[in-house]
């Protein structure tokens, strides 16, 4: 995806000039994915410019609220919420998570968070704020969110590969089980680079998948990214 002041989707654009994080495959995965089915209230937890919030709105009737720290982001976020379709239906909290308050509880809660550990960090502060855990580590995100769930809630994640393992065992000390759990790759010939995962206070089957977003042989995306994106994507 290029660098654009802007991102066109089918029903909204995203103004990302100044934000650190740019639109990207992870975040329109996480949008496109998580199931909404039913859920009045849904809280965005780190939203950058608004890219999942905003396509949790197209894709709901849901009133949403986004939370976001880096106030670069959090300004143009505002201005892409307040330009769209939506924009009755969410609000922006600038700030830390870990200082958000509220009295709602919540039908799901989405995130694309900073995850990178122990890596090397950008020059740029903003951009290491919003790629690296330290602002947000993971232990940090799952205890909160939990407190905000509503009864039945949901939380849906987008994550490395690899950090699996550690997300599993911190949502069993909170009482959180997998419900969805699809294995993200490149292609058909590379092991998995992300994960989306869905977690619920209800332990219910686990359902497992596969995706792909290129095709090898072409180079193209895949039908099935194609298939989970066309709603927002221009060129599908």
């Amino acid at each position: 995806m290029g660098r654009n002041n802007f991102f066109q989707f089918k029903q909204f654009r995203v103004i990302q000039e100044k934000a650190a994080m740019k639109v990207g495959i992870d975040g329109v995965l996480l949008g496109a994915w998580a199931s909404l089915n039913g859920a009045a209230q849904v809280l965005d937890v780190g939203t950058g410019t608004g890219l999942v919030a905003l396509m949790a709105a197209q894709r709901s009737n849901s009133v949403i609220d986004a939370v976001e720290l880096e106030v670069d982001a959090a300004n143009e976020a505002k201005v892409n919420f307040q330009n769209s379709a939506w924009f009755s239906r969410i609000s922006l909290s600038v700030g830390a998570f870990q200082d958000f308050h509220t009295e709602k509880k919540y039908d799901h809660i989405l995130s694309n968070p900073p995850f990178f550990e122990n890596s090397p960090k950008s020059n740029d502060w903003k951009r290491t704020q919003a790629r690296h855990s330290d602002s947000l580590s993971l232990k940090e995100l799952l205890e909160k969110a939990e407190r905000l769930l509503s009864e039945n809630g949901k939380i849906s994640l987008i994550l490395p590969a690899d950090k699996e393992v550690r997300l599993v065992e911190l949502a069993a000390t909170l009482n959180l089980y997998v419900s969805r759990l699809m294995w993200v790759a490149s292609d058909e010939t590379k092991t998995a680079h992300r994960i989306l995962v869905e977690l619920s206070t209800v332990q219910e089957e686990r359902l497992e998948s596969q995706f792909f977003i290129r095709d090898k042989a072409t180079g193209e995306y895949s039908g099935a990214y194609r298939e989970l994106t066309k709603e927002f994507y221009l060129a599908f």
